[in-house]
């Protein structure tokens, strides 16, 4: 197994995930549309894609992923499926009245690439017609050969982007998952299959927005962290791959650093434990070693794009009212600890001079930032589960 860090992985570089990838895989088999979540860097886009492998190997399944983070509406979404759909012609054919378009495109698709061919299919939807040209796109994979499992990721940032293009009017987000309802419900037959999933929570937003029934299509499957043991077998099993010796000890203090085994975080520690042992000239890391990369690593400069992405999703999460008080309630977890009920109690006083509903909105707030990973619900607080980003907050508004 090779070290693997900001990437997708599948085959031999999958690591573990044997029971959560069955039970995933007899779900699609069985022809439930799934929404896939769990907190950033938990590996969702690894399982589907080595789902996708393991699918086509055995069964000659047919997976097209699209990620539509940076889409604008629905007609870019659209757009990108159509991408995802190009190595599978007999699809493409069923485009309808972009359907010369699409083969022009794909005939030239050597010349201009795939983003020019997926230009030339967005140049031909617009906000009359992606609704018809979407419903043929799928059901031309209800048709295929052979099954189809459709990923469709970071559903739930695409949405939050048109809510705010909208000035928060609701009536775009609800007419593209109303029309995705109706699409999937409306097919007959155990194919196309779709994965809905992101790294923010669709769930907590469709509460919000009061429409949770446009997604209650959709079989959850929350990928949770590894346990102790199997992060401690990850860390070991890297180990190997090198000749770096490990000191007894090393990955269980890793896991215990972490506090929370996330697949990309137990490979990251690994990854700066070893160029440490580099830069310092030496063949082995001891349980020293794992205390001083933490510090200077994980939580100095090197390891700051992890952390201060959390930041960023916080942005792509919530409202500006609602950032401001997930920011207060996460320096107060950082700082002291834990939230309690008595600092909810009090930031909704302060909070309830300035925003309607204050103690509605924090209650919103926390099923956020539990859903997506920040803080663990237990014996009425709040914690952080992830260390260095606990350490890295703390350290920011220690003041």
């Amino acid at each position: 197994m090779r070290s693997a860090t900001g990437r997708w992985v599948s085959g031999d570089d999958f690591f573990d995930r044997g029971r959560e990838l069955r039970i995933l895989e007899q779900r699609v088999r069985d022809g439930n549309h799934v929404l896939l979540s769990g907190q950033r860097r938990m590996g969702k886009t690894s399982i589907v894609q080595e789902l996708g492998r393991r699918l086509a190997n055995a069964d000659g399944w047919v997976t097209l992923f699209t990620d539509v983070e940076d889409a604008t509406c629905p007609e870019d979404v659209v757009a990108d499926i159509a991408r995802a759909a190009y190595p599978v012609r007999p699809i493409l054919s069923r485009l309808g009245s972009i359907a010369n378009i699409a083969q022009r495109a794909a005939e030239a698709v050597e010349e201009v690439g795939v983003s020019g061919f997926r230009l030339k299919i967005r140049a031909g939807l617009n906000a009359g017609n992606w609704r018809d040209h979407g419903e043929r796109l799928v059901r031309g994979c209800a048709q295929h050969d052979h099954r189809v499992l459709l990923v469709i990721d970071e559903l739930p940032i695409f949405l939050k982007r048109m809510l705010r293009a909208d000035d928060g009017d609701t009536s775009r987000v609800e007419e593209f998952l109303s029309w995705l309802r109706g699409v999937f419900q409306g097919i007959s037959g155990d194919s196309p299959v779709l994965i809905v999933s992101g790294s923010i929570g669709l769930t907590p937003l469709v509460r919000q927005l009061a429409i949770p029934d446009r997604i209650n299509y959709l079989n959850p499957f929350r990928l949770g962290p590894w346990n102790r043991e199997t992060s401690v077998a990850c860390f070991e099993q890297l180990a190997r791959t090198t000749p770096l010796s490990v000191a007894d000890g090393v990955a269980q203090a890793v896991y215990d650093a972490l506090g929370i085994g996330i697949p990309h975080h137990v490979q990251s520690f690994f990854v700066r434990l070893r160029d440490f042992a580099v830069m310092e000239n030496r063949d082995r890391v001891t349980v020293a070693d794992v205390k001083r990369v933490y510090r200077t690593g994980l939580l100095g400069p090197s390891g700051q794009n992890d952390l201060a992405h959390y930041e960023t999703r916080l942005h792509d999460a919530l409202d500006e009212e609602s950032r401001s008080i997930a920011m207060e309630i996460l320096a107060e977890a950082a700082t002291q600890g834990v939230f309690t009920p008595a600092s909810r109690t009090r930031l909704g006083q302060l909070y309830s001079r300035v925003v309607p509903d204050a103690h509605g909105r924090i209650t919103e707030v926390l099923d956020v930032l539990e859903h997506d990973g920040y803080l663990e619900a237990r014996d009425d607080v709040y914690r952080f589960q992830l260390h260095p980003l606990r350490d890295w907050w703390a350290a920011r508004f220690r003041n």
